[in-house]
């Protein structure tokens, strides 16, 4: 297959260059990997949704190279019953929007095929899917026959590989393994789909080690973290926070409130502030708890940079492993220089981390009180999202994406 990121369209006289820190979205540099070229992504996410995954920042850096769109996937009336945070663009659905320069695309249908958890239902699962690819929506086929690259974050988006490469046979492919489809559970339907298509990928992408062995494919593979956004730094910030000791949650992934309802009561010293975790105010925790909804990405900042101590309080050690490279919120912790309390599976090799044995009160008192005394500081180099996604449209240009045998 002909591979169009090593022909970005480039005029006369231009040479390659790093990317202009300072482009906005929708304003194509052309010297950048990857310039003048239309991307289309595939997600169970919605690039306008206020929580934020790194699929988000790499569309949005797509759209700093060329003309991006963002197709979302696995949404129906039974959304409703799974408080999917797409819900709020509810109104937005089967209708093209644009934000940053991001075209978007939330495709509702009447139901959308899930795992039953249920072998005795497997053959309804699998009609389900086939179906789903079937009826696709015509944006999703006009958008996949127009493309230059098309990019399947992991999740449902590989059942639409074949369509794909019958609708566009010289459209490059990116697999994004933002996780293991055992670890969220996917159906059958869609691990064998990955299964087939993973080999014929131009590039799957993975943000940590411990996935190499999840995937079906190994010549393929780029080894490439997360990033982050380097201007949070200098960014104004004034501190939200009016206490002297402050620790914060960000997200609701596995959230466990007994750890608050611990540590509330034994450092009543230390507010604890909760933040989008999807869950009311426990009756457990102490007066030195407050929960926040959902916030904007820049705000939530705010919150991380002058806290004292995260806290990345999964409710169980049965993590998968990855989630120490690719845990957001632990990555940006780090990156603040704030020290970080989460269970020991998720410590890796980051000194900044201390770790405690969910439900047992005397580990998480001790891993406050050592996050409490520790010097602030990150841990380890971070990319930012620009060259995070030159790494995924050219890994072989980069000696850092290799995998050793």
């Amino acid at each position: 297959m002909e591979s169009v990121i090593r022909k970005p369209v480039q005029r006369k006289g231009d040479t390659p260059t790093q990317p202009d820190r300072g482009t906005s979205p929708g304003q194509s540099r052309p010297g950048r990997i990857g310039a003048g070229l239309r991307y289309l992504v595939l997600s169970a996410h919605d690039y306008r949704s206020p929580r934020k995954a790194n699929i988000h920042f790499i569309a949005r850096e797509l759209a700093r190279r060329g003309e991006a769109r963002f197709f979302s996937l696995r949404y129906s009336l039974l959304s409703r019953r799974t408080g999917d945070p797409r819900l709020s663009l509810d109104r937005e659905a089967n209708r093209v929007g644009t934000l940053d320069g991001v075209e978007c695309y939330l495709w509702k249908t009447p139901i959308h095929p899930f795992n039953t958890r249920r072998p005795d239902l497997r053959k309804l699962e699998e009609w389900m899917f086939r179906g789903y690819v079937m009826l696709a929506s015509r944006v999703l086929k006009r958008w996949l026959s127009e493309a230059d690259v098309v990019v399947f974050e992991s999740g449902i988006s590989p059942v639409f590989f074949d369509l794909a490469r019958r609708l566009n046979p010289r459209a490059r492919t990116i697999y994004i393994a933002s996780d293991d489809l055992d670890t969220i559970e996917v159906a059958d339907y869609v691990k064998e789909a990955f299964r087939r298509a993973a080999p014929k990928m131009d590039t799957i992408r993975i943000p940590s080690r411990t996935l190499v062995e999840r995937i079906p494919s190994k010549d393929n593979l780029a080894l490439v973290p997360h990033g982050i956004d380097h201007k949070l730094a200098g960014a104004e910030a004034p501190s939200p926070y009016r206490d002297a000791l402050n620790a914060v949650s960000v997200g609701s992934m596995l959230f466990d409130p007994g750890f608050f309802a611990e540590a509330s009561h034994r450092f009543p010293n230390v507010h604890f502030h909760i933040i989008g975790c999807g869950q009311p105010h426990h009756p457990s925790y102490g007066p030195n708890v407050t929960v926040y909804d959902e916030m904007p990405h820049e705000d939530t900042v705010r919150y991380i940079r002058h806290a004292d101590i995260g806290i990345a309080p999964y409710r169980s050690e049965a993590v998968p492993a990855y989630l120490a490279d690719t845990s957001m919120k632990l990555i940006q912790y780090d990156f603040f220089g704030v020290p970080a309390v989460c269970p020991h599976a998720v410590v890796g090799s980051y000194a900044s981390r201390f770790g405690y044995k969910p439900g047992d009160g005397v580990s998480v008192e001790q891993a406050i009180n050592q996050a409490l005394k520790a010097p602030r500081g990150a841990s380890r180099q971070h990319l930012n999202w620009s060259e995070v996604t030159d790494r995924i449209l050219a890994p072989a240009e980069f000696d850092d994406t290799r995998i050793s045998p």
